[in-house]
């Protein structure tokens, strides 16, 4: 039997009937079945409600039901245990959701049967440097930006120890080849390949001579340093966790555990990537 974790989006009618359809389905099949405290009261699934201290422990797979936000969610809570990740499309087609909603159950059987596979992501292993240390995963982006409109924020990189280039921009996206595709490519970053094992270096709005992209190898850590006294916004994976003051920092690896995916079939990410942008054939 397997453990299942449902992360809903609750603002959607679609997400809220998905996840009681898939929790009756888990159920009467003797699967264990378990939702965040708030995902639970919003589709009327109270007694599937966990706290967050037991919520993970166990688990065998993460649904995700919602949008890019609910995904970044379930990976946040299943990555660090190993856990994988299945995304279901709701109407727009995304990078990450694997399966269309009416094929759920199916999904379902396929994936406690043992027949699928699973698709590895890199992860960001971010370090905020302040008076508040923390440590954090992310899939697509690590961000320090201004902290006011019609500001700049100062900041200096680092690569592998050494110092690289001073930025006085809007932001600075450090990214994941998957968040290649999110804030990093509305900033006029590359897409890459999530199959690459890398770190991106995305200025926003530099008003610096070097305003290139960079592209970095996974052995490279990379550390962006505040240095005006206006300080910096640091966001993860679009989460706000605070300001940042002159001095202070963000450092980021690699992370020793990856994102990872539920598969069924190869998944072309060109055909996925052209079926967004409604590339021609010819």
């Amino acid at each position: 039997m397997s453990t299942v974790l449902v992360v809903v989006n609750e603002s959607r009618s679609r997400a809220v009937a998905l996840a009681r359809e898939a929790t009756a389905w888990l159920a009467e099949r003797g699967h264990t079945v378990r939702l965040p405290k708030r995902d639970a009261h919003a589709t009327r699934l109270d007694e599937y409600g966990v706290e967050p201290e037991e919520l993970t422990h166990g688990i065998d797979l993460a649904l995700s039901l919602g949008g890019d936000g609910t995904m970044l969610r379930a990976v946040h809570l299943a990555a660090p245990l190993g856990a994988p990740v299945l995304g279901v499309n709701l109407g727009r087609l995304g990078y990450l959701a694997v399966i269309e909603s009416d094929r759920l159950c199916a999904a379902l059987d396929q994936f406690c049967a043992g027949d699928y596979a699973v698709e590895e992501r890199t992860m960001l292993c971010v370090t905020i440097e302040g008076e508040a240390p923390s440590t954090h995963l992310a899939l697509n982006e690590a961000v320090l930006e201004k902290t006011e409109p019609g500001r700049t924020v100062h900041l200096a990189v680092s690569i592998d120890g050494h110092f690289f280039n001073s930025y006085v921009a809007d932001a600075i996206i450090l990214a994941t080849p998957t968040g290649s595709t999110a804030y990093a490519f509305s900033a006029g970053g590359p897409i890459v390949s999530p199959r690459q094992n890398a770190l991106l270096i995305t200025p926003v709005a530099p008003h610096t001579p070097f305003a290139r992209p960079l592209v970095v190898h996974p052995d490279e850590p990379v550390r962006i340093e505040v240095l005006d006294h206006r300080g910096a916004v640091a966001s993860i994976d679009g989460r706000a966790l605070g300001h940042l003051g002159a001095g202070d920092a963000i450092a980021a690896t690699v992370a020793p555990v990856p994102a990872r995916f539920v598969t069924f079939g190869e998944r072309d990410f060109y055909a996925v990537l052209k079926a967004k942008f409604k590339l021609a054939d010819r």
